[in-house]
């Protein structure tokens, strides 16, 4: 069946089964590999995209219940790298695999949308993607800095 879809503003159209995962239609049919596989169970957060502006994993939302939403991937963030939370991520040296990492940045951005200015409880919440190689207090000084903040919460 053909499904019409909105990926980072732009129409598209995916001639899928209702029950494929939406991450395969991004990286499969699609051909934005941007958003990553990692556990195939929603767990790890690898797969993280925004529906309506709503973190999702995608590798266990099917393509039939995207419906109308509006998805957003890492393509979408910025074409450039300019996006504050991609520059702190650079400026703190988040990445060291790197693989998990489009995932926590969707995350994050999510975040920051919906909290400009996230306590580090607020960031511990919000960011529950797993990144194997630790590099949480990174992650979370560099959601501070996109945000404007002091890299250290004033206890």
């Amino acid at each position: 069946m053909a499904y019409k879809l909105t990926i980072n503003g732009a129409a598209r159209s995916a001639d899928v089964e209702g029950d494929t995962p939406l991450l395969w239609v991004l990286r499969d049919t699609l051909g934005l590999t941007g958003t990553k596989y990692g556990c195939g169970a929603g767990v790890c957060g690898a797969c993280t995209v925004h529906i309506d502006g709503q973190v999702v994993r995608s590798c266990v939302m099917p393509v039939s219940a995207v419906g109308k939403g509006k998805v957003r991937t890492i393509e979408a963030l910025s074409p450039d790298r300019s996006h504050a939370l991609q520059q702190a991520w650079i400026a703190e040296q988040v990445p060291q695999c790197g693989y998990c990492q489009s995932g926590m940045l969707m995350a994050a951005a999510a975040l920051l949308k919906s909290t400009p200015r996230p306590s580090d409880a607020q960031i511990a919440a919000a960011m529950t993607n797993l990144c194997r190689c630790g590099t949480y207090p990174r992650v979370r000084r560099a959601i501070r800095r996109a945000a404007g903040m002091p890299l250290e919460e004033a206890v």
